[in-house]
């Protein structure tokens, strides 16, 4: 007797409609994404930014931020590949009803609101805090280097700028003689009516390249004068025009130093130190709670170091909770006096590591300098009291499993926008995207 099988007819047309619902199961992380945009977050924001009547009905709002959210706890990032969910994943389909927008749509849509979707990370974070996954009893605060939409290799020093940009113009000049040259021998050869006028490609490459050149430098010493100005050492201030005692210094007040650089592709990035080596990037901060590794407070800077951003992160948490953490712990690169300080004014109990202390040292080094200060040695006797017990040993399994998750697990290593605001929308999004996921661990 030979074996029954079932049914396989492709052909075979259903006899009732298909229901969205039932593309995926019941509990499904799809119909939690699209029930949370829909029910309990305020969109206003988005919405009020259409108003003409007139033209074909654009997608709802509604369901393209779902969209956007649900394809970032997915891990899926690029606006094609996204689009292409759309058509061919069940779960993207459970959220979208069916419809499928473009890749350009879903692009334009997240540049055009990426101001708007940032404040979603505040109201994401009260649903967690009302299911109760943030108690704010220790926060662990850090911060990762993000890879940027740009090559490091496409970044030029300001002292090779002042060597190129003659070569460039005299090259450029040189061809652009030719050009016309060439062009008079053939208007004379086949008349001045026929076009023969345009400049060659090799010529208006070197052109812009020599455009760019410029315009880098010229931001370069635009940068270097403004933060001269600020330190009042520009040479047309009062303070920075008196006579300088000490060491002649190798580059003038308010002239960038030949080390400084500037990327062509974004120049708002910065050449970064990791442990992998040097990248072109953004640092990222993010403060994470201990309950359930719940993201409190995020940050995004062309700063390589994290000290200075400690104090606007503790901003932030207070900004973003209503309330301040009772505890915080930190890594050496945020360690220094004022930032100790600033946790004493803000009554934080903290538990900020002061470097690694090599045998025989009276005091430890953090970021290349000894860590000599009053409230820097208290915090070593801190530290050292407690011990292996010490709650400076909490930071590393809160907040490093968070940026595992977002940078491994979920695969984002690279920023798709250019310039520090949109890359900034960019990390709020994907801080939002993990809290959804904790808070749907939770209530699902």
């Amino acid at each position: 007797m030979a074996k029954t099988f079932r049914d396989w007819d492709v052909n075979q047309s259903l006899m009732f409609p298909p229901s969205v619902r039932d593309f995926v199961p019941e509990g499904h992380l799809a119909h939690f994404v699209r029930g949370t945009v829909v029910e309990n977050l305020d969109l206003s924001a988005i919405l009020d930014a259409y108003t003409e009547e007139r033209g074909f009905p654009p997608y709802d709002p509604a369901m393209m931020t779902a969209l956007l959210l649900y394809a970032y706890c997915e891990g899926v990032y690029a606006s094609r590949r996204i689009a292409k969910a759309c058509e061919e994943r069940v779960d993207f389909m459970a959220v979208t009803a069916l419809q499928r927008p473009d890749f350009r749509t879903v692009s334009d849509f997240r540049k055009r609101h990426l101001e708007a979707l940032k404040g979603l990370f505040v109201q994401v974070l009260q649903l967690c805090r009302s299911a109760g996954l943030v108690k704010l009893g220790h926060v662990a605060l850090d911060g990762t280097k993000l890879r940027a939409n740009a090559s490091k290799h496409k970044a030029m020093s300001y002292g090779r700028m002042k060597q190129a940009e003659p070569k460039l113009a005299d090259e450029v000049a040189r061809w652009l003689r030719e050009a016309e040259a060439v062009d008079r021998r053939e208007d004379q050869a086949y008349g001045e009516a026929r076009r023969g006028d345009e400049l060659p490609e090799w010529v208006a490459d070197k052109q812009r390249r020599l455009e760019k050149i410029r315009e880098a430098r010229a931001a370069l010493e635009r940068e270097a004068e403004a933060a001269a100005r600020a330190k009042g050492r520009y040479p047309d201030d009062d303070e920075g025009s008196r006579p300088r005692r000490g060491r002649k210094l190798k580059t003038p007040p308010g002239t960038p130093k030949d080390k400084d650089q500037r990327n062509f592709t974004d120049p708002e990035s910065r050449i970064m130190k990791t442990g992998d080596g040097f990248i072109q990037g953004y640092n990222a901060q993010a403060a994470v709670d201990a309950d359930h590794q719940v993201i409190v407070a995020y940050g995004l800077t062309n700063n390589a170091a994290d000290a200075q951003q400690f104090a606007p992160m503790l901003q932030a948490i207070k900004a973003n909770t209503g309330r301040q953490a009772r505890e915080l712990s930190a890594d050496a690169g945020y360690c220094s006096e004022d930032n100790l300080k600033e946790l004493n004014r803000r009554h934080i109990r903290g538990y900020v590591a002061t470097g690694r202390q090599k045998h025989g040292q009276s005091s430890a080094t953090a970021n290349g300098k000894t860590q000599t200060g009053m409230r820097v040695q208290a915090m070593q006797v801190r530290l050292k009291q407690g011990g292996f017990r010490s709650r400076y040993r909490l930071r590393k399994q809160i907040v490093e499993p968070v940026f595992g998750q977002i940078k491994q697990a979920r695969g984002f290593r690279q920023s798709l926008l250019r310039g520090l605001d949109k890359v900034a929308g960019e990390w709020s999004l994907l801080c939002t995207a993990h809290n959804l996921l904790k808070l749907a661990a939770t209530t699902r």
